[in-house]
């Protein structure tokens, strides 16, 4: 039902279906992030539990619908290809960390009461901003990547994937950017959904990438999934698990890794 009703809307060109595609992922980051309106002082331990739901969504996406498809897309040489991206995947995403320094503590801090913003409170901001955006786009690539492969039901499952994950992430930026001093219903929403709108252009790029060279398909997929699981491993579960809420992360990860499993049998 739910690929008739993408079909009806986005037709059959794969570009115009990623773009269809990463309108979803970037609206559901601003769901995210105007979250922070209604939800006006998430716990910490709310934040790491969603923030692990996202980590597990991440996690089943990677083997399901880009590392295992990419294999088997890929033939004899699949796995050595698969490989191969996963690898360039990782090697960027460190080489962009080393870049960016993080600043996620920003995420701990309760919100000021003066709602004043200074020099000292933007310059972390605007880094843990441009660290999620940087975090997005293998992300985004990824939903291109399936919808480029020409398997709607495959980029369907990613879309909700990430789709599903940037809602925590959209509210993580915007309860930092409310920590910093800024105000909740305008600059606060603004900073989060500004994190996820790079993804639009990462779809497109991706499915436009496998549509050119079929034969890139299992690199790229690796490459997205690779990038995806640095991003779980080397930041949302150490942050996670830093604020004495290892539980509730864990039981997130495990409930994310539960939804994804059901999204892609029940969307194949």
């Amino acid at each position: 039902m739910l690929e008739t009703w993408f079909l009806d809307v986005a037709g059959t060109d794969p570009l115009l279906q990623a773009f269809v595609g990463g309108l979803v992922v970037a609206g559901l980051n601003l769901v995210g992030a105007l979250a922070v309106v209604v939800w006006r002082d998430p716990s910490q331990r709310s934040l790491d539990g969603a923030l692990g739901f996202a980590a597990g969504v991440m996690l089943a996406a990677s083997f399901t619908s880009l590392i295992l498809p990419g294999i088997e897309f890929g033939g004899q040489n699949g796995l050595l290809e698969v490989i191969a991206g996963i690898v360039l995947g990782v090697v960027l995403l460190d080489r962009a960390d080393r870049w960016v320094p993080h600043v996620h503590v920003l995420i701990t801090g309760r919100e000021r009461a003066d709602q004043t913003v200074s020099q000292a409170d933007l310059a972390p901001l605007l880094l843990f901003i441009v660290a999620i955006t940087i975090h997005n786009m293998p992300e985004g690539l990824a939903v291109g990547v399936g919808f480029g492969s020409g398997n709607v039901s495959e980029g369907l499952s990613l879309m909700l994937a990430i789709g599903l994950q940037n809602i925590p992430e959209g509210l993580a930026v915007s309860v930092a950017a409310v920590n910093a001093g800024f105000d909740r219903t305008t600059y606060a929403a603004l900073a989060g959904a500004r994190a996820g709108l790079v993804e639009i252009p990462m779809v497109v790029l991706g499915a436009l990438a496998v549509s050119v060279s079929s034969a890139i398909l299992p690199y790229a997929m690796g490459f997205a999934a690779g990038g995806m699981l640095f991003v779980i491993s080397d930041e949302i579960v150490p942050e996670t698990h830093s604020n004495g809420n290892e539980r509730a992360a864990t039981l997130g990860l495990m409930a994310g890794v539960i939804v994804m499993l059901y999204l892609d049998v029940t969307l194949a």
